[in-house]
């Protein structure tokens, strides 16, 4: 391994213990006044939702302005090509959002099954434990459903993000109208990937309002 790859490892592994470290305190400061690790999973999960909610409009705000670059009839162009770029760097921090708000459902989930499955070894009653158990097992094969979900969503993402600036790219060193006109063949294929992104998302987030009700419900 090369020196310079061995200490990039390095300083990820540590990065991640330290927020590992601030996680576990937080978890612990919260819980002490009685907001318990359940609490802060439903909080995260709505929060991803609500990401992925504003994500979609966002999304369907880029394409309409690209739409509106294609119709281009006049006028200052390179004032339309930044409104496109605006909306592309909004479409980026989004997807920032979006990955940032499932990475959070993540860690605290992870926290939570870990300290749900050590404190099966605490029980004295067979039967209560058991129960627990099976509690456990059916919640977390609804949470892999609902990550699996998330994660496909945030997978849709990329397509859409690589066409917008492969866009932006040929329109910012070609502003005129011939360009304009080689891009219209591109139109469909940027419009599939944003339906295919808010079909996606619209799963998750769908996938995320029965977790949460039966998280509650239970």
């Amino acid at each position: 391994m090369k020196p310079n790859l061995s200490k990039k490892l390095i300083l990820i592994a540590l990065a991640s213990m330290v927020l590992s470290a601030c996680e576990s305190v937080y978890y612990d400061a919260m819980e002490k006044v009685g907001i318990h690790k359940r609490e802060i999973m439903i909080d995260r999960i709505e929060a991803a939702q609500e990401a992925q909610e504003e994500g979609q409009e966002q999304f369907k705000d880029a394409l309409e302005q690209f739409q509106t670059v294609l119709n281009f009839d006049g006028g200052d162009l390179e004032d339309v090509y930044n409104k496109l770029n605006s909306e592309y760097e909004a479409s980026v921090a989004a997807a920032e959002n979006i990955t940032r708000k499932i990475d959070g459902v993540e860690a605290v989930s992870d926290a939570l099954f870990n300290e749900w499955e050590g404190e099966l070894t605490e029980y004295s009653n067979a039967n209560l434990r058991r129960d627990s158990e099976r509690q456990l097992n059916e919640t977390r094969r609804q949470y892999e459903r609902l990550m699996k979900a998330m994660r496909r969503a945030e997978r849709t993402i990329d397509p859409v993000l690589a066409s917008l600036k492969d866009n932006l790219l040929y329109l910012k060193h070609n502003l005129n109208a011939r360009a304009i006109a080689s891009l219209k063949g591109e139109l469909g294929n940027v419009n599939a990937d944003v339906e295919r992104l808010i079909t996606a998302m619209q799963a998750a987030i769908n996938e995320s309002n029965t977790f949460v009700t039966q998280l509650r419900d239970g």
